[in-house]
């Protein structure tokens, strides 16, 4: 039986979410999963069905989780549905929620000159995510975020690009791509992805191709392993 995935999509049009959704569906059927694509929090609401998914995409710009989602995504992550979101529509989202921004790992706070041509740089790794891609160049939006110190970089971008405030600060090299764990769910981010056609850089593709897979692998991880999410029950009533 194949994996199952929900994408969630809404918020601010500009950041395309609806194309992104099609395209990401798309990417994912061609991997043998079932996919549901919802403009709209509804099936968020449902913890019974989050449970039973794979993967989480979400693709809301600004906005609020309403209801009971907030509480009910980060349970099911943490029994291992896996989690993976592209630049506004996973760390631009829901900004007055601190526990979302603790689930994903980071949160927008800039994108200093807009539309700005600048280089996405690999880090050495042996991590298979990257493996074989190369650095390369995007004209978008670049990112600057507030980055848990928690997550597995695998690639940056340095700022300044364009001369702004920041710039004062020197350069910094800030994470464009990143994993982290949340609970026994896998969490994965690109900050590429300002519109749909940014997917239309072949590396901005593989990364988010791979980063899908390797988010909805939580899972059959956990079951290979004998891994159980009540051990983190406690700790998570406490929060």
């Amino acid at each position: 039986m194949g994996k199952k995935a929900l994408i969630f999509w809404g918020g601010w049009d500009g950041h395309q979410p609806e194309l992104v959704s099609v395209r990401f569906g798309k990417m994912l059927e061609n991997e043998g999963f079932e996919v549901k694509i919802e403009n709209g929090q509804d099936a968020l609401q449902d913890l019974n069905y989050l449970l039973s998914l794979d993967l989480i995409i979400p693709l809301w710009t600004g906005g609020h989780l309403v209801g009971n989602a907030t509480q009910n995504i980060s349970r099911a992550v943490a029994c291992g549905v896996g989690m993976a979101g592209s630049h506004g529509g996973m760390c631009d989202a829901f900004r007055d929620n601190v526990e979302w921004q603790f689930i994903t790992g980071g949160n927008w706070v800039s994108h200093p000159g807009g539309y700005v041509e600048y280089k996405v740089s690999i880090k050495s790794s042996s991590n298979p995510l990257v493996e074989g891609i190369n650095d390369f160049i995007m004209r978008t939006e670049q990112y600057y975020l507030h980055v848990d110190p928690a997550v597995e970089v695998l690639a940056i971008t340095r700022f300044p690009v364009a001369n702004w405030y920041h710039a004062a600060n020197g350069y910094v090299d800030m994470p464009a791509v990143w994993t982290k764990r949340w609970g026994l769910g896998r969490i994965f981010y690109t900050s590429i992805g300002h519109n749909d056609c940014d997917f239309e850089v072949p590396e901005a593709t593989e990364i988010m191709r791979r980063g899908m897979l390797w988010a909805s692998g939580g899972k059959e991880y956990a079951a290979q392993n004998g891994l159980d999410p009540s051990i983190y029950e406690n700790s998570a009533k406490m929060f």
